[in-house]
């Protein structure tokens, strides 16, 4: 971490909660990351998919989830049934299979508006992390902890920490839209 610590933390973990939305975001070729927030109801308790089971990828546009419970298998067919995954899973009760259909152009399209929105939210998370800190070192200027040309540098320090994280995420967010459209 560099000098504002708490500031810093915020960006980074906002940075970290955006590239697992990204990954959650079906690209046209079978990721298991696609089923992380899927969950099924497992001797009363809430249980994702991942756990219940293991999940392989003997294609490339196809997943294969082996409960390691076959009573589980119905459940799991169902919770995805309901997710907004948009397919239908294969069950031959053993496994259940989840062919991804090449993307459409249409598809893609919504996708990449989906990226966009993420990346914007993650912007104003990163922007409200640079209010929120400079507000705390305004109230130790307040206090006279720190002098006004100190609170000038923080300021641009905070500043430039935050072209560098909003920076990151339109570097991240260029990716995910490449790796769409390219499918």
């Amino acid at each position: 971490m560099g000098k504002y610590p708490e500031v810093e933390e915020k960006m980074e973990k906002r940075i970290n909660a955006l590239i697992s939305e990204f990954k959650t975001i079906r690209a046209g070729r079978a990721n298991a990351s696609v089923l992380d927030k899927i969950a099924i109801d497992y001797y009363d308790t809430m249980t994702p998919i991942n756990q219940v089971g293991s999940i392989s990828s003997p294609e490339p546009h196809q997943l294969v989830i082996q409960p390691w419970d076959a009573s589980v298998l119905s459940k799991i067919e169902k919770a995805i049934n309901k997710s907004d995954l948009g397919i239908s899973p294969q069950n031959d009760g053993k496994v259940i299979r989840l062919m991804f259909p090449p993307l459409t152009e249409e598809r893609r399209k919504e996708l990449v508006k989906t990226v966009k929105k993420y990346a914007e939210e993650a912007k104003v998370q990163i922007r409200n992390a640079r209010r929120d800190g400079i507000d705390m070192y305004k109230k130790q200027k307040k206090n006279g902890d720190i002098t006004e040309d100190d609170m000038k540098d923080i300021e641009k320090d905070i500043q430039n920490m935050t072209d560098k994280y909003i920076k990151e995420i339109d570097s991240i967010t260029a990716d995910k839209e490449k790796e769409i459209t390219s499918i």
